[in-house]
Order: structure tokens, then sequence, then C-alpha cells
């Protein structure tokens, strides 16, 4: 394909139509719909509805793709998905969209920070927040039958060929316990050739070839992230969280963390997403579920097909088993060598070597598999709308060496999805400060069996919820009574596994930490019999707590107050 194929040399009139459509679109939360996919949903429906897939030139994702691609960016999605999908894109002619979802469309056709907040996002079912434009990137990539493509670097601005055959294998042997493999889900080294490592020797050039479904969902940004953010992330867990101003009806996104707000938890929920439901529908057989019902599919309660594992809520889980380090590496290492020559250059990948691009793609993947894929996903505060704090929180002394388990008893129902789960945090919350007079609800988290934990007191706090044990561990709750049944294998996969990890690869809590049933250290029926038989077969439990510690408990319960209530009311 030759440059002319893919887009005309910038001029200077091409700068200017650049600029203006920059000046010209809306500012985020400026439409009138809510920003929630459910109105994603229904622009891809009305869109399915109105131009068949049979009468239109584009389909529904890269259509609303095309709102937002300018410069660049057109340039990497023409280069990776091709001429038919966003080469020839300039007149899309009249919309057939309403005015309400038209302007929906064109305030999620792209990703970005403005005013250093994401904007192109939107509000879940699950609770979760997701960039739109990586996940519909991953539906038109999947659409398209997941392609490799060849890199020809050689020129200075000449795009790469767009190769027939399977895209290279880039799963990773699934660990089995996940739910099993979904009908997308891609068996590990399927006949497809290998990726190489991202570790190039003297003189070694990029990956001859990238795969299109991760290289439009994950790669771009994730290397460009890494390139432009922080040198050290704030752990545990990768990316930067938010909070929406009004959950009902979101508007406006804002960053917790202002100082990298490219690489947002919303935009490696979206990229995930994108590459699950792209690597689904590159193997789903014809005719094909319209897009407007796999979404609703993927993000509501039942699961893509009746799966409950390929649903956002379990999508962590799912891409574990799905991508690894080793094979993500190369692909961000490619995509990053690919845009040193589309123009504009971003101006920091112009002068890097192909070893310095080397080594952030094995940074960057490292990290995504560990902090990100590796870590339960964490729903912060202000998305269970959290009461204030009373009175000034106390600061623990890190890393902590112990892990107590707890049942919240009552609420004694596992919560299975968001607004149930936010509404019995907000109602144990109000019990812990209006019925036990304490500052805010007990535990450090709180486990849903909807797939996500809950921030309570967090990381660095101290919590009330092991009496004389409160500032030496963190207190983990799993919501329901485990008196005679067990928690979901997802939320004891989560205490057991995933939260803890997390924790010691952050350095929040000891590597060699003891995981205890709160009934060990104080007279109580917590976490249940059911619930602490299986923690007594863990790994990190200690069936014996060491007597000066008991000392230690017994000497602080005749001098301070509580931590629980007496044993008649606390929550068991």
């Amino acid at each position: 394909m030759s440059p002319a194929g893919c887009r005309p040399a910038m001029t200077v009139q091409g700068v200017l139509w650049v600029l203006l459509g920059l000046l010209l679109r809306p500012e985020p939360g400026t439409a009138s719909l809510p920003l929630t996919m459910d109105s994603v949903v229904r622009v891809l429906e009305e869109l399915e509805q109105k131009a068949p897939a049979t009468e239109r030139s584009l389909s529904a994702p890269a259509w609303v793709l095309s709102l937002g691609s300018n410069g660049s960016q057109h340039d990497f999605y023409c280069s990776l998905l091709g001429p038919e999908s966003f080469c020839a894109t300039a007149e899309l002619g009249p919309s057939p969209l309403s005015p309400e979802l038209q302007g929906l469309a064109e305030a999620v056709a792209q990703y970005g920070a403005w005013d250093e907040n994401p904007y192109g996002v939107v509000l879940t079912p699950d609770g979760s927040t997701v960039a739109v434009e990586p996940l519909l990137a991953g539906l038109e990539a999947g659409l398209q039958g997941r392609r490799a493509v060849n890199l020809t670097l050689g020129g200075t601005a000449a795009p790469p060929d767009l190769v027939g055959a399977p895209a290279p294998d880039v799963t990773a042997p699934s660990p089995g316990g996940l739910g099993g493999a979904s009908p997308g889900a891609s068996p590990a080294g399927a006949g497809a050739p290998d990726c190489p490592a991202a570790s190039p020797g003297a003189g070694a050039g990029p990956p001859a070839t990238v795969d299109s479904l991760l290289a439009v969902t994950l790669a771009r940004t994730l290397g460009l992230g890494f390139l432009y953010g922080p040198q050290n992330w704030s752990r545990p867990g990768l990316g930067t969280e938010g909070c929406w101003d009004k959950l009902s009806n979101p508007r406006l996104f804002t960053a917790l963390d202002p100082r990298a707000p490219l690489l947002s938890v919303a935009f490696l929920n979206g990229a995930l997403d994108g590459f699950l439901l792209g690597d689904y529908l590159s193997q789903a057989p014809e005719p094909r579920a319209p897009l407007s019902s796999l979404l609703r599919q993927y993000y509501g309660p039942a699961g893509v097909s009746g799966d409950p594992g390929l649903r956002s809520n379990f999508r962590r889980q799912k891409g574990t088993a799905l991508i690894s380090a080793a094979t993500l590496a190369p692909q961000v290492w490619g995509v990053l060598a690919l845009m040193q020559k589309l123009r504009p250059i971003h101006s920091t990948l112009r002068d890097m070597t192909q070893e310095q691009l080397a080594r952030l793609a094995s940074r960057a993947a490292k990290e995504f598999t560990e902090d990100f894929l590796g870590c339960p996903a964490i729903h912060p505060r202000c998305l269970w709308e959290a009461a204030p704090y009373r009175g000034s929180p106390k600061p623990l002394q890190l890393p902590l060496e112990f892990l107590y388990v707890h049942h919240t008893y009552e609420p004694a129902q596992p919560c299975t999805d968001f607004a149930r789960c936010a509404a019995d945090m907000r109602s144990m919350q109000r019990f812990h400060q209006d019925g036990n007079g304490w500052e805010d609800i007990g535990y450090s988290f709180v486990v849903g069996s909807d797939g996500y934990v809950y921030e309570g007191r967090g990381w660095h706090w101290v919590g009330a919820h092991t009496l004389g044990h409160n500032q030496l561990g963190f207190g983990v709750a799993i919501v329901g009574n485990y008196t005679a049944a067990l928690p979901s294998e997802a939320a004891l996969r989560t205490v057991r596994d995933e939260l803890p990890s997390c924790a010691v690869r952050a350095g929040l809590l000891r590597p060699h930490y003891a995981a205890l049933g709160h009934r060990q250290l104080v007279r109580t029926h917590c976490p249940g019999d059911a619930l602490f038989r299986r923690l007594s077969t863990w790994p990190h439990f200690r069936a014996i707590v060491k007597p000066r510690t008991a000392r230690r408990t017994s000497e602080r319960s005749r001098r301070e107050p509580p931590a629980l209530a007496p044993a008649a009311t606390e929550p068991q």
C-alpha cells in the first residue's frame, strides 16, 4: 500500500482542518444524553437498524470512530484496520443518527485527556468506567477477523501492509479455574507463529508483524501512557481511577490522580473489553448477532452467549487467561516503532532507539499484566457514594503483617450486582458511623460476589475491624453470612490470592504475611464456620497466634475503647 493509498501528505490546509476539528469538538460532558454504556448501545443499535451491514460501507464501530479520528490517529487506524474502514472516511454523508445520539457519538468517539481529566469515557452497569474508543476499535478489528499486520518500516511514512493470515498467537496458557474458556477465547498455541520477545540483541529491530486487535486496543495507548506518564505509578494497581459527578446521570468524569490521566483505569477497561470482544467476534460464526446485543450481554448479568465468565465484571480474570507479558511486549514495541513513521511524529518518540522502545514496551507489558490483570478491580469510595469520614484518619505503618478475614453477617445475602453491593456498603457505613459511633466503615476492603472489591478505609488508614489489632493488619470482609455456606469461588480467590498478592508486590503487605480469621483474635463467630474451615486450608493461614500477640490484645482491650461494637451487637 502506498502512502497515498492511506492518506495524503499533511499540508498547511490539512493542519488547519485538524485544528478546526479540535476547536469545534464538544467539550467532555456536553452531550445531551448521560455518559453511560446504555447510551453507546443506543447509538450502535440505531446505526445497525438504519444502515444494515449489507447496505453500508462502514461498520457501526468504524462510523463512530471516524467522528473522532484525525491526524496521526487517522493514519494509525488506516494502517492497522485497512482502507475499507478508515482510509477514505473524509465524507461520511448525512448522519443516520438523531441529534442527541449524534452528540453522544461525537462525545465518546475519541479518548484523551482534557484539563487533566479523561474524556470519551462512560459509566457501565457494573460500576466500572470504560473508554469507548479502544472498545469500538476492538470490535472493528474483531469483525475483520483479527489480522497480522506486516510492519514495513523502511520508508519515512509508508504504512504497513495488511496480511491476510491470522494474527500471531498472543494468548497465554490458561491457568484454569477462571470460569472456563469463552466462545471467543483463543486456544494457546493454536497454529499461529510465535511472537518474538521484546528484548533485542545488538542491532535487533522491532517485530515484523503485530496483531491488529492488540495494536488498536491495548498497545498504542499503553505504550504512550508509559512514554509520557510518571516513572513510578502509585501502587497497588495500574492506572488512574476517577469519580463521576452523579451516578444516576453521569456527565463529568474527574481523575483522582491528575498526573497521568491518559493511562486511566477507564482506558485499560475499554481496551481490555475491546480485546476480549474482538477476540470473540473474530471466531464467531456468521451471521453474527448485532453488536448492540453483544454489548448488552457483555455488560449485563448473564454474559456473552450465557457465559458468566465473559462479562465486564470479570474482564481481568478473562484477560489473565489470554494475555501474557511476553506476548504483549512485542506488540507494544511494534506499535511504537510504527508510530515513529506516521505523521505527525510524537516528539518524544522521534529520537528514541529501538532498544529504548523495546525496554519501554517490556516495562509496560510487565506492569500491565502484574499490576492491572494481577490485581482485583477496586471500586473507589466515590462510586459507592460513601459518606465523609468523621474525624481524622490515622495512617498505617506499612507494610503490615496480617490479613484479617471477616464476613459481614449483616447483610446476610451475597451481593451479586453493583447496585446491591453499593447499597450494602452505604448501609454498613451508616450502621458503623451512626449505630456504633465509629468514624467510618470499619473494614479496609469489602468483597462482593459481583467481581469487585469495594474500598473501605483502604490501604493507608487504620480501620476498626479487629479489636486490638487494627494497626497490624488489613481487615477484609466478604458480603454475606458464611456460617453454613461458602462465598463464591471468585470472592474466595480475590481474598486468598489476588488482593494480598497485589499488596505484597506494592510493598503494603509483608511477603510472609499471615491470614487469620476474626475469631482467632476476638470473641466472635466471624467469619462464619464454613468460611473459617476454608480459610484454614489457605497457604498463608496461621493456626496458632503467637502468645505475645494475644497478651498485647488483652492489655490494650483494658485501656483503649473497643474497635468493634460489643459482641451482642457487633456484625459477625
